[in-house]
């Protein structure tokens, strides 16, 4: 069975499921609540709190970890019994810029571990994860789209993800790995920033998800002027990361500039404000990217 997952600083996505927190703890007894998965005699449970920024997610187990949660979600909404051994093929990426020197060593992450076993939510799982391609991230999700830009000479991807913002070139159709890079302009720093400023001028304390539901306007209780200064902040991130495109000789006027990631569905209002892109393409499906990975998956197997 083939799972794409899109092993996100800030979220974990999948092809169905909902988007959860890359966040974990490890508890020797087990703990009070939900999303509650037990493996290798430990309980690991789904939390609000990030793991902190791995620029190599290898260097621990947390997110295998992660992704038993993911593959025993996606089993659970296809109806697919797990109980049985289940060979599991894993389609995932990386930041295209990391691609060239982590690709390898994060395939090799998921294999070679035997049949794993584990319970979810008291349900026993049972898989075999016997191969994994990896692709890069933000062509992934323009993949997805990929027909609309065969015909153009030069379009731009930008990844607007948690810790990095990404951007790969791509030509007819294809991606071009000599102009790409990862920068470190995620959604998250601009949570950071926005606390830091909301609570020195307005002395309040906002959490990621309230920031959110004040830039899609999902917060109807909230001071004009919070709301003002939290938009504010949003409009600044967002001409600095434009800026610093245009700075490294991408054109955002002339071609298609394809805005992926949930980042980039957070801010499409700032973003089209911006004036800075002649016509952005939003790809406003946040699990783009998983999906890409397995329609890269299915296209490169086809070919064998």
């Amino acid at each position: 069975m083939l799972i794409g997952i899109d092993h996100g600083n800030k979220q974990i996505k999948t092809s169905h499921c909902s988007p959860f927190t890359s966040g974990v703890k490890e508890s020797d007894v087990l703990p009070f609540g939900k999303d509650i998965l037990k493996y290798d005699g430990k309980y690991y449970q789904l939390t609000d709190q990030r793991i902190p920024y791995h620029r190599d997610k290898t260097s621990d187990h947390r997110f295998f970890v992660l992704t038993l949660f993911a593959i025993a979600q996606e089993l659970d909404i296809q109806n697919v019994d797990g109980r049985d051994t289940l060979r599991v093929q894993l389609a995932v990426g990386l930041p295209p810029a990391h691609y060239g020197a982590q690709h390898l060593e994060f395939s090799q992450y998921f294999l070679g571990r035997g049949v794993t076993n584990f319970t979810y939510q008291d349900k026993p799982y049972s898989i075999l994860i016997d191969d994994v391609g990896c692709y890069p991230q933000s062509y992934a999700a323009a993949a997805t789209i990929i027909r609309t830009l065969q015909d153009a000479p030069r379009a731009l991807i930008v990844d607007i993800g948690g810790f990095t913002a990404d951007y790969l070139q791509v030509k007819n159709g294809e991606g071009d790995l000599s102009i790409c890079d990862s920068l470190e302009n995620g959604v998250i720093l601009l949570y950071n920033k926005t606390r830091s400023r909301v609570s020195a001028e307005q002395d309040v304390l906002l959490d990621e998800a309230e920031i959110d539901a004040i830039l899609i306007d999902r917060s109807p209780g909230t001071p004009p002027s919070l709301g003002d200064l939290v938009r504010r902040q949003a409009k600044e991130f967002v001409d600095d990361l434009l800026s610093t495109l245009r700075e490294r000789g991408l054109e955002l006027r002339s071609g298609p500039v394809v805005f992926v990631g949930g980042g980039s569905i957070l801010l499409r209002r700032q973003i089209e404000a911006s004036g800075k892109v002649r016509a952005p393409v939003f790809v406003d499906d946040i699990r783009a990217n998983a999906r890409g990975y397995e329609l890269l998956y299915r296209v490169c197997h086809s070919r064998r």
